[in-house]
C-alpha cells in the first residue's frame, strides 16, 4: 500500500486537484467513488483551494493521487452556485484575510456589492482589506468619493488601500498587508486583478482582458480558484471575477450583526428581534440620527435587508 501522505489544494478543476506537499511536490490528485464531507454544507465542490488533505499516490513514481480525507477546515467561504441557486459553492478554506478589488471607474464597484463581500467575511470570521485600483484614473470626483468611503470603511476598522497597479503605485502597502497570510482576492471582472497578480509575482503570467465596452464589467479570464506561492512569504487565492455576490444562509434577523458599527448598539434596541426598520427605541437608528452610524451605510443595510425577502415582524 502506498504511504498516506498530506498536501494543500491549490487548484480545482472540477474533477482533478492540484495538491503540493509540505516539501514541495506536485500531484495530481482526484476522488474516487463517493466522498463524505460536511454533512451540513451543501455544496456543489466537496474539495476546495485551500484545503489540507490526505491523499495516497496511485503508483510509486506517479505524481497522480487519490484523496482519502479533507482535513477539519478552520473556515472557509462561499457564495451561491451560479447554476444550483440552492447549493452553496466553496470559493476557498483556510483563509487569513480577503482583498476586496474595487475600482471607482471603469468599471465601477458599487457600495452595494462591497458591503454584500463584507458582510459574507463578516459571517465567516474573516478580516478583509479593500484595495481601490486604477487611481490614475481617478478625476475630481472620484477621488472625493474614494476619500469619502475610505473614511466610512477605516472608521468601522476595515483596512483601506488605494493603488495604480497600471502605474506601479501602492504596490509596498500592498505586499506588506500579504506577507506571510493567506489571502483570497476577489472583485468584478476587469478590476484589475490579473494585472494584479502578474506585478506580485510576473512568472504568472495570468491572461489579462480589457473591459467590455458595451457593458461596462469586464470579461472573465479565470475559470477556477487557484492559490499561488508569493515570493516573500505567504499565498494568494485568485478567484473568478464576481458579477453579482450572493449571500448565504443569512436571514433577515442575523443581518444587523455582520455591520461592525451596529452590533455595539444592538443590544439597546427596545425590541430584540429588532430590524431597525420601522420600529420605535431603534438604538440602530438613533446612532444613525446621531451620526455615529454612517447613513450611507444604514441604506445599504436597508436595501440588503429588502433583497433577503420575507416580511418584516
Amino acid at each position: 500500500m502506498p504511504d498516506v501522505m498530506e498536501g494543500l489544494v491549490y487548484k480545482s478543476t472540477g474533477s482533478w486537484y492540484i495538491v503540493k506537499t509540505t516539501g514541495g511536490e506536485v500531484y495530481n490528485a482526484r476522488i474516487k467513488g463517493r466522498f463524505k464531507i460536511d454533512a451540513d454544507i451543501t455544496s456543489t465542490n466537496p474539495v476546495t483551494v485551500g484545503d489540507i488533505i490526505s491523499f495516497e499516490p496511485e503508483e510509486e513514481d506517479a505524481r497522480t493521487a487519490i484523496i482519502t480525507s479533507i482535513h477539519a477546515r478552520r473556515n472557509y467561504i462561499n457564495r451561491q452556485s451560479p447554476s444550483h441557486k440552492h447549493l452553496h459553492h466553496i470559493i476557498a478554506a483556510n483563509v487569513d484575510q480577503i482583498l476586496l478589488i474595487c475600482t471607482l471607474k471603469e468599471p465601477r464597484t458599487s457600495q452595494g456589492f462591497i458591503d454584500r463581500f463584507l458582510i459574507t467575511a463578516e459571517a465567516y470570521h474573516i478580516p478583509a482589506i479593500l484595495l481601490f485600483n486604477k487611481s490614475d484614473l481617478y478625476r475630481k470626483k472620484e477621488a472625493e468619493k474614494y476619500d469619502q468611503w475610505r473614511e466610512m470603511y477605516e472608521a468601522i476598522g476595515y483596512k483601506v488601500l488605494l493603488t495604480s497597479i497600471a502605474k506601479n503605485e501602492g504596490a509596498d502597502a500592498v505586499a506588506e498587508a500579504l506577507k506571510d497570510k493567506a489571502t483570497l482576492v476577489s472583485g468584478h471582472s476587469g478590476v484589475g486583478k490579473s494585472s494584479f497578480i502578474n506585478r506580485l509575482v510576473p512568472s504568472f503570467a495570468l491572461k489579462t482582458q480589457e473591459v467590455s465596452g458595451w457593458s461596462g464589467k469586464g470579461l472573465h479570464t479565470t475559470t477556477f480558484a487557484e492559490m499561488y506561492d508569493l515570493p516573500g512569504g505567504g499565498r494568494i487565492i485568485d478567484t473568478p471575477g464576481i458579477r453579482e455576490f450572493g449571500l448565504v444562509d443569512i436571514s433577515r434577523q442575523e443581518l444587523s450583526h455582520y455591520f461592525p458599527e451596529m452590533r455595539d448598539v444592538l443590544p439597546q434596541c427596545q425590541f430584540n428581534n429588532c430590524l431597525h426598520t420601522n420600529e420605535p427605541g431603534c438604538a440602530v437608528k438613533e446612532a444613525v440620527a446621531a451620526g455615529k452610524i454612517n447613513e450611507d451605510r444604514y441604506v445599504s443595510y436597508y436595501n440588503i435587508l429588502e433583497s433577503i425577502g420575507g416580511k418584516h415582524y
